[in-house]
């Protein structure tokens, strides 16, 4: 079963490489049960239950979404089930069928090459002796933090690496220097349990213990998880995309509560974040911010700001890639601000224009459906003017672009601070064994492709 059957390309893309490293520390710990944290339509969630048998609880603030992902959840095993059925034959031996593919294909590359060579060409030669010279660095990433996992000495298990070979790419996997290395005493190889590997099989048979049960309840940092899942026992937390403060909180509820073995969390939406240092907050009485959470940065008094937050959103490799930043739809957003600054005497407004530019096919239309979102009378405004603020703009559209390509270049270092100021405070806690950054996703499919996983020491 293809979860590209029910996902877009980048969902898909995420969703099979998260829910492959989920299992895989389920695994190592023997869990059954995960807690998907800001679960929102559920694709992670359901992809859990059904290909690796796992018992997931959804949790997401929305009603709507929690009651959609219940749905969904509900069409997908109707799917699922007619598949099952159908390849319940020949599934056992689907394993050995792909090893004798990927035999085969070798074997007719090595063909071609070998013919290629026989032409005596100079330049056929040249491109067989390199491609005998490079070294494979194609491998598995989930491969790669089992290794990483074994520096901590559980019990034995029983490991059969199949199928994930070409799954992901080792390069850029692990920071280096991320995890310190252990003594030799302590390495040993591990395999999954035959029962795992059962378990993990997409032939198994549905039973009670590989549900989803999607959940409506608002996640901070001192929720009590009994309050909210009765039958709570020892877990994995996830989360894929959790906003704002959702990600940081995530981490705390991980580093507090004995239940919850390890953490797989990738966040978004840094503009969302609260800050403790930040001018606007400092009468608040909040005690758990989003930033910054490790004691040194604290000690420090760190603050971002907004706009910082804003920029560490930017996709510096999808613009590298030529795919570029919405210039004209920005350039739109900036002179409409200096009309309404100018005209109606507003410098700061609650209310947000939202995503029209797409939805507008001039500058005017575009003026005209701010003003009207905006609740603002257009009648004030003639065309004419708006078209003379266009015109006066417009020689400058080219310093607006230099701008954001500065902030597209910024963006990383401070995700990076972010990230790292999370990773910092995992490694303060005394009951985390291991933690480090993961560059789980392709970048240019999902800008936001750091995970930052964590796992807690073994009594």
């Amino acid at each position: 079963m293809k979860a590209i059957e029910f996902m877009n390309m980048k969902k898909s893309h995420e969703v099979q490489a998260m829910s492959e490293l989920i299992c895989s520390i389920a695994d190592h710990y023997g869990l059954k049960q995960v807690i998907d944290v800001g679960s929102g339509k559920g694709y992670l969630s359901s992809f859990l239950s059904l290909k690796y048998g796992l018992k997931v609880y959804g949790i997401d603030s929305s009603n709507i979404n929690t009651h959609g992902a219940k749905e969904r959840n509900r069409k997908l095993k109707k799917h699922w089930k007619l598949y099952h059925i159908q390849s319940r034959g020949d599934a056992s031996e689907l394993p050995f069928k792909m090893a004798e593919e990927i035999k085969l294909k070798k074997k007719i590359k090595c063909k071609a090459d070998f013919e290629e060579v026989c032409n005596d060409s100079p330049a056929n030669q040249e491109k067989m002796s390199a491609s005998g010279v490079l070294p494979n660095t194609s491998g598995s990433a989930v491969s790669n933090i089992r290794k990483q996992m074994e520096n901590l000495r559980v019990q034995p298990l029983e490991e059969e690496n199949l199928c994930l070979e070409n799954a992901f790419s080792l390069i850029d996997f692990l920071p280096v220097n991320a995890v310190e290395p252990a003594s030799s005493s302590q390495v040993r190889n591990r395999e999954m349990s035959e029962a795992s590997t059962g378990r993990r099989s997409m032939t198994s048979e549905s039973s009670e213990s590989s549900i989803y049960s999607p959940v409506t309840s608002f996640i901070k940092a001192d929720s009590e998880l009994h309050d909210i899942i009765k039958d709570l026992e020892d877990c994995l937390m996830v989360g894929l995309h959790t906003c704002g403060d959702l990600a940081a909180n995530t981490l705390r509820i991980f580093t507090s509560k004995s239940e919850v073995k390890g953490v797989c969390s990738v966040g978004c939406c840094y503009h969302l974040l609260s800050e403790e240092f930040e001018g606007q907050h400092k009468e608040c009485t909040q005690e758990n911010w989003g930033f910054p959470m490790c004691h040194y940065l604290k000690k420090e008094s760190w603050c971002c700001g907004r706009n910082a937050r804003m920029a560490a959103c930017l996709a510096l490799e999808r613009v590298t890639l030529g795919q570029g930043l919405p210039t004209e739809s920005l350039f739109y957003r900036a002179v409409l601000q200096n009309i309404i600054k100018d005209y109606y005497g507003i410098a700061k407004c609650d209310r947000h224009v939202g995503k029209i530019y797409s939805k507008c096919s001039s500058f005017l239309d575009y003026v005209k459906m701010s003003l009207k979102k905006l609740g603002l009378d257009e009648s004030k405004l003639p065309e004419e003017i708006i078209m003379e603020y266009f015109k006066k703009y417009k020689p400058r559209m080219n310093e607006l672009e230099a701008f954001n390509m500065l902030k597209v270049v910024l963006a990383p270092c401070i995700e990076t601070l972010i990230l790292l100021d999370r990773l910092c405070y995992l490694k303060e806690q005394e009951d985390v064994a291991w933690a480090a950054l993961v560059k789980l996703f392709d970048p240019v499919k999902s800008p936001r492709c750091y995970a930052v996983v964590a796992l807690k020491r073994q009594h």
